[in-house]
């Protein structure tokens, strides 16, 4: 479970404004003046509007025309500018490492013009297009400065690379998307596909049926980008949408309205989906060629490691250089565990000693300075919070793990190795018109204040227990659970031309320690509407990186309800039937399998 971090530190890692995190490259320069800054502003054309750019240009001491270097281009997280403490830092970090480094302000945010539109390839990714531009040499600020000492490719073509987190993640991957020309990306902690992330439904082949809304993550962010004005004051008018929707387009407002409705009528739930998928990665990830270093976080329930995995193994399949780190610290929190010392933390100011940042150096070198010496890293590595030593604190592989053990959810409450262990039996549940299931707070986080324990109420869930393990288990990545249920009601009302009506239910896992202490794996849920009650389905559960200890028990569970998200239309009542013809199944990824 991850530990609460202090207000300041909380507020930045829900914002997404730990861009500069990873920023571990050669050790800066000692001199107090080793770069200059320039502010400047850039007219764009992006969405058929007139956007202006705030940004500032960072340039090493002693970098010219003759004596060119490679570019970092940065923006911020959701609700950040490029003076924000961490944006900022990827400017002077790279400068202080002789890169040009431009930061700026994303569209609708500090004092940049234009509506907020979710990372749009047409829209932030044009924009972002256009200050490759100017590193390129093809076009000027708006004061007349222009860059003719950024190493180039090719005419018009900088070697230029992008880092950021969260929001100002995605617009990597959509500026790729638009600009062939970048030429190395590491994009943290950010999403692979909004319509999941708003809305996730875990069950396999759901694709079209939304699904359960994420109220908490959703709603406190498009409060941050609506209040705005409020945040970073400005007159500028392409700011303004209208009453109905002051600062997003306007179909990122609609998107929200129909979500908070709790209504998906067929022809509302295609418009939505098909918007939040438009502007998000997986729509546009085949037009990505530019080398991705993806950064993850395994504390994170807004944007999951799930995320990060579909869009490495959509960049793998496709031929695009790709290698992906899941650390610690996400959305949700901080570093944690015994080997949290040499964890990446801007605020105790390791980034020459911390394995992501080394990761970033070569990164960079490789693909800015076209270092052919240097080793990348492996093609995956995660952290694990329960070693001691900092220093190997991350483990490597070649690949994800596979889902090496199979568990069996008896009738009679046990969770078992073998099938011909399992015994018939039946189990109910249902759920209330409250919530009665807590696993993580959002809003909580996003204003610094401790959050409660995560929490089922009788009657609304059921588990499955396994055995002690007689040996520690160490689980990497997503788990899959097959299940079948029962529910009259469900099956009734499942057809009604909204999906609302279907069953909702979520599944999670648990760590039982032996003295009966429970533990929410970093507090993961997987949100299910049920494609069709009549028939089993399948369930891919948030990745996670966790170590049960020997003496442990592992606690498969579904629950009727989790008050961070929207739950069932009516009281559905559900039966779980449990015998050796008809079992659930739960496949676990298992580290060296």
């Amino acid at each position: 479970m991850s530990r609460r971090v202090p207000r300041s530190r909380a507020l930045a890692l829900a914002l997404g404004a730990v861009l500069a995190a990873p920023l571990a490259l050669t050790p800066p320069a000692t001199a107090a003046a080793s770069y200059s800054v320039t502010p400047l502003k850039f007219t764009v054309q992006a969405g058929g509007r007139d956007c202006t750019v705030d940004a500032d240009l960072y340039r090493p001491t002693g970098v010219d025309r003759d004596h060119p270097a490679p570019a970092v281009l940065g923006t911020n997280g959701f609700g950040g500018s490029k003076s924000d403490g961490s944006t900022d830092t990827i400017g002077k970090a790279f400068a202080e490492r002789g890169y040009v480094s431009l930061v700026y302000s994303g569209l609708g945010f500090g004092r940049s013009g234009c509506l907020i539109s979710l990372d749009d390839p047409d829209i932030d990714g044009a924009a972002a297009a256009q200050l490759v531009d100017f590193l390129g040499g093809k076009r000027a600020a708006d004061d007349g400065t222009t860059a003719d000492f950024i190493t180039l490719d090719a005419p018009g073509d900088p070697r230029v690379g992008m880092i950021g987190g969260s929001y100002g993640g995605a617009v990597q991957l959509a500026t790729a998307a638009v600009d062939h020309r970048l030429d190395a990306l590491v994009p943290m902690i950010t999403w692979n596909d909004l319509a999941h992330s708003l809305a996730p439904n875990d069950a396999v082949g759901s694709a079209g049926v939304p699904g359960v809304f994420k109220w908490q993550w959703t709603n406190g962010f498009y409060l941050i980008g609506e209040g705005q004005p409020l945040l970073q004051p400005s007159l500028d008018p392409s700011r303004i949408n209208s009453l109905t929707c002051l600062h997003f387009v306007t179909q990122a407002c609609r998107t929200v309205h129909t979500l908070n409705s709790g209504k998906f009528p067929a022809d509302r739930t295609a418009e939505l989906l098909a918007f939040a998928h438009r502007v998000s990665p997986a729509s546009y990830l085949h037009r990505v060629k530019t080398p991705t270093l993806l950064v993850q976080g395994q504390a994170d329930t807004l944007f999951n490691l799930n995320e990060a995995t579909a869009t490495y193994r959509t960049l793998t399949a496709q031929g695009t250089p790709v290698k992906m780190i899941w650390q610690s610290w996400g959305h949700s929190g901080g570093p944690t565990g015994p080997g949290a010392a040499g964890e990446l933390d801007l605020s105790r100011g390791n980034l020459e000693t911390s394995y992501v940042g080394r990761r970033v150096l070569a990164w960079f070198d490789r693909h800015l300075r076209k270092r052919t010496d240097v080793d990348t890293g492996p093609a995956f590595a995660y952290h694990r919070d329960w070693i001691t030593a900092p220093e190997r604190a991350y483990a490597t592989a070649d690949r994800l793990p596979a889902l090496g053990r199979t568990l069996y959810l008896s009738g009679d409450g046990r969770l078992v190795d073998d099938r011909d262990q399992v015994v018939r039996g039946s189990r109910g549940y249902a759920n209330w018109p409250i919530p009665t299931s807590h696993s993580e707070n959002s809003l909580a986080g996003l204003l610094g204040v401790p959050d409660s324990p995560p929490r089922d109420t009788k009657g609304t869930y059921l588990d499955w227990t396994s055995a002690p393990l007689e040996r520690p288990l160490d689980v990497v990545g997503a788990p899959r659970a097959t299940l079948k249920v029962v529910s009259p009601k469900a099956e009734r009302t499942q057809h009604s031309g909204d999906a609302a009506d279907k069953l909702v239910l979520f599944a999670k896992l648990y760590d039982v320690a032996p003295d009966g202490t429970r533990t929410l794996v970093r507090r993961m849920v997987a949100p299910v509407r049920v494609p069709d009650v009549t028939k089993s389905f399948t369930v891919t559960l948030p990745g996670i990186v966790h170590r049960y200890e020997t003496g442990h028990r592992l606690r498969f569970v579904i629950a009727a309800s989790d008050d961070a998200y929207f739950g069932n239309r009516g009281i559905k009542p559900v039966t779980v039937v449990g015998g050796p013809r008809e079992t659930g199944v739960l496949r676990l990824p298992v580290a060296g399998s």
